[in-house]
């Protein structure tokens, strides 16, 4: 790789550093390579290692570059979307549904999820645990609390643990007349449970969106969904739910 030095510009150095790196992310590296370190790009483009740093930093907040645990950093795929629309409301675990069922645990919910199913805060619920992958990597994580009375006809025989007994209380779920879903979005930092699970380092952005379901005038589940920010975006229309878009063309949140 040759040399490039910086020409002075009125912007603040970092700002025109990320513009060039950008240039060089799409006609130089493919998806999922690794950058050469901060020392080698550094001189490569004679500035000094903290203005580098911050061109990386905001390269990875607009979804360019990804740094991975153990790897390094790399040229992130592009961005899905979250879309959150006013179409029809639908529970999880539908025919196209894309999240796959993990496990399903019977537990105490934090009190705040408890207060949002107005169910009591010693009651236990059922945990159903959901991952979302995309191109071989986690994309998000959801925890879908359900209230054993929204699921009564449940059986334990039927399916006794993990996934089977995840998908048996999503089926028994959609027994349920849907009235309405109401859905919440927040920026927030990856906890160390969600940090392994995604595949990013604790206190990575992550963007979460909260879905209540309601039937007939009573919160039925409480669905807390966890996106990497750094290959999702948000996006307002009449689609309905929260859907990942996996089209070729790059999206960014």
């Amino acid at each position: 790789m040759g040399t490039t030095q910086l020409e002075s510009v009125p912007e603040p150095k970092y700002l025109h550093l990320k513009t060039v790196l950008s240039e060089a992310l799409d006609s130089e590296f493919s998806v999922g390579e690794i950058l050469p370190n901060e020392r080698d790009l550094a001189a490569r483009f004679g500035v000094a290692r903290a203005t580098l740093r911050q061109a990386l930093e905001q390269l990875e907040l607009e979804g360019r570059l990804q740094r991975r645990r153990g790897v390094g950093t790399t040229v992130a795929p592009p961005r899905m979307g979250v879309s959150l629309g006013a179409g029809p409301h639908t529970w999880p675990g539908g025919s196209e549904d894309a999240w796959q069922p993990v496990d399903c645990t019977a537990a105490v919910p934090p009190a705040a999820v408890a207060d949002a199913l107005e169910t009591g805060r010693d009651e236990s619920v059922h945990i159903v645990r959901r991952s979302r992958v995309s191109q071989g990597r986690p994309v998000a994580a959801e925890l879908l609390y359900v209230p054993q009375s929204s699921v009564s006809e449940l059986s334990a025989i039927d399916a006794p643990s993990g996934a089977a007994r995840a998908r048996a209380v999503l089926r028994e779920l959609r027994r349920v007349e849907l009235e309405r879903q109401e859905n919440a979005v927040e920026l927030g930092s990856a906890g160390a449970d969600d940090a392994k699970e995604l595949d990013r380092l604790p206190g990575a952005p992550v963007l979460v969106v909260t879905t209540r379901f309601v039937s007939a005038g009573r919160a039925a589940a409480l669905s807390v969904a966890t996106y990497r920010a750094d290959t999702c975006r948000l996006t307002f229309g009449d689609a309905g739910g929260v859907e990942i878009h996996t089209g070729p063309e790059q999206r960014a949140s």
